[in-house]
C-alpha cells in the first residue's frame, strides 16, 4: 500500500482524491502534513465539530491555508474571514440585503437567462457546457444581483477567473482589495437601483463598536469584490459538475427527464457527490482535541468537506450517485456560524440551469479529450466541458 499523503497544492493528487480521502478517514482521521505543517480532519462528524468550534478554531486568520500560513492581514469587512463579534455584525448586515425574497425574485430572470443561452443550441451538435453555459449563468446572475451592467458582466467574469490561484502557494493580498469595482461603485452612487450594490451604499447599521453608520467606500468595495468572486466561481463549478456527472450516469439523468420534480434532490446529491469547494481551513488559538488527537495551538487545520460528503459513516454507499438519495448533513456550504450565505442562490441557479437544460437536451455525452479539469488548493471543477448530442437531435 502506498504512503498516505495528501497535499492540497498538488493538482495531480486532487484530480481524483476520493480513494485517498477514504484512507484518511480510515487510517488518519486527524492527519498531519509535515511538509506544509498543517493538520486535516476528514470524517463528517469531525468536520462538523471543527466548523462549530469557532472560538478555538477561528476563521479570523482566514479559511484558506495559504493565507493562514502567510500571516497576511484581512481587509476590513471581509466577513468570511472574521470571528464574532465582527463577523456577526458584518454578516448580519449582508443578510439584510441578501434576503430570501430577493433570491426568489431572481428566479424568473435566471430562467430567462438560461433559456436565452440554451435555445441557440437546439438542433446543434453540442456546445461547451461550462464556457457557453455554466460560467455565463453564474457570472450574469451575480451581475444582476450586484447591479453590474449586463454589457460588462463578461469582462467581470474574466477578471474573476484571472485571479483564481492555479499555482501552489501564490498568495496575493491585493486580489482582495476590490479596486477593480471602484468605477461601478461611483456609477451606482449616481444611478441607484434595486440591487445589492445600491443597498450596500445606502444601508445604515450599528457596527461592533456601537456606532451607527454607513459602510465606508472601502468596505463596499470589499463586499462587492467578495460577492462577485464567490458567486462566479463556485456556482459555475456546481453547474459544470451537473453536466459531467449526469453524462456519466445516464440512468440517473433519465429519472430527472421523466420526473423533473426530482431535480431539487438531484442538486443536493450533486453538491454532496462533487462539491465545488474541496476544503476549508481554521486556525487553532489553543490546543484542540479532535478526531482522536490534538491540534496544537498556533497550527492550521483543514476541514475536508469533499471527504466528509463521502463519509460512509453518514452517507451509505457514498460513491454511488443517486438522485433520489436526498442527502442531509452535507458539508458543501460549511456549517454553523460560517454557513454559506449564498447557498440558497447557488441551489436556485443549479436547479433552474438543470431544469432548462433537461427540457431541451435529455441526452448528451462529454468530449473527454477536450474536457479540462481545474484544480486549486480549495476548489475542483471544469474549466471546459465540451458536450455532444446524438446526430438525430
Amino acid at each position: 500500500m502506498s504512503e498516505l499523503y495528501w497535499d492540497p497544492w498538488d493538482p495531480e493528487i486532487n484530480a481524483d482524491p476520493y480513494e485517498l480521502f477514504r484512507r484518511l478517514r480510515d487510517e488518519a482521521p486527524l492527519y498531519y502534513n509535515e511538509q506544509h505543517d498543517f493538520y486535516a480532519v476528514s470524517r463528517a462528524d469531525d468536520v462538523e465539530v471543527a466548523f462549530v468550534d469557532y472560538r478555538r478554531l477561528i476563521n479570523g486568520r482566514s479559511s484558506i491555508l495559504e493565507f493562514i500560513q502567510s500571516g497576511m492581514a484581512m481587509p476590513p469587512g471581509m466577513f468570511i474571514f472574521e470571528d464574532p463579534p465582527q463577523h456577526t455584525k458584518h454578516r448580519g448586515l449582508l443578510s439584510r440585503v441578501f434576503t430570501p425574497r430577493r433570491m426568489l425574485d431572481l428566479e424568473p430572470s435566471v430562467r430567462a437567462l438560461c433559456v436565452r443561452l440554451l435555445d441557440p443550441y437546439v438542433g446543434s451538435g453540442g456546445f461547451d457546457f461550462v464556457k457557453d453555459y455554466a460560467a455565463l449563468v453564474s457570472s450574469q446572475v451575480i451581475g444582476m444581483l450586484l447591479g453590474i451592467p449586463e454589457a460588462d458582466q463578461s469582462a467581470v467574469r474574466e477578471h474573476t477567473e484571472s485571479h483564481q490561484h492555479e499555482g501552489r502557494r501564490d498568495v496575493d493580498p491585493a486580489n482582495f482589495e476590490g479596486e477593480y469595482y471602484a468605477d461601478y461603485i461611483t456609477w451606482r452612487e449616481s444611478n441607484p437601483s434595486d440591487d445589492l450594490m445600491t443597498a450596500l451604499l445606502t444601508v445604515e447599521f450599528e457596527d461592533e463598536h456601537g456606532v451607527t453608520r454607513n459602510l465606508t467606500r472601502q468596505e463596499v468595495l470589499t463586499y462587492v469584490n467578495l460577492l462577485s468572486g464567490a458567486g462566479n466561481d463556485t456556482t459555475a463549478k456546481l453547474i459544470g459538475w451537473s453536466g459531467k456527472i449526469l453524462a456519466d450516469h445516464p440512468d440517473e439523468r433519465r429519472l430527472l427527464v421523466d420526473d423533473p420534480g426530482l431535480i431539487p434532490a438531484a442538486v443536493e446529491e450533486l453538491l454532496r457527490y462533487e462539491p465545488p469547494g474541496m476544503q476549508n481551513a481554521r486556525y487553532a488559538v489553543e490546543d484542540v482535541e479532535i478526531a482522536g488527537g490534538v491540534v496544537p495551538a498556533g497550527k492550521a487545520v483543514s476541514t475536508i468537506m469533499a471527504s466528509a460528503n463521502h463519509d460512509e459513516r453518514r452517507f451509505p454507499d457514498p460513491e454511488r450517485f443517486d438522485v433520489r438519495r436526498g442527502p442531509t448533513g452535507i458539508m458543501t456550504f460549511a456549517f454553523g456560524t460560517h454557513f454559506c450565505l449564498g447557498a440558497a442562490l447557488a441551489r436556485l441557479q443549479g436547479r433552474v440551469a438543470l431544469e432548462e437544460m433537461l427540457k431541451r437536451f435529455p441526452e448528451w455525452t462529454v468530449d473527454e479529450e477536450g474536457a479540462v479539469l481545474q484544480v486549486t488548493s480549495t476548489t475542483r471543477g471544469w474549466d471546459s466541458l465540451p458536450i455532444r448530442f446524438s446526430p438525430n437531435r
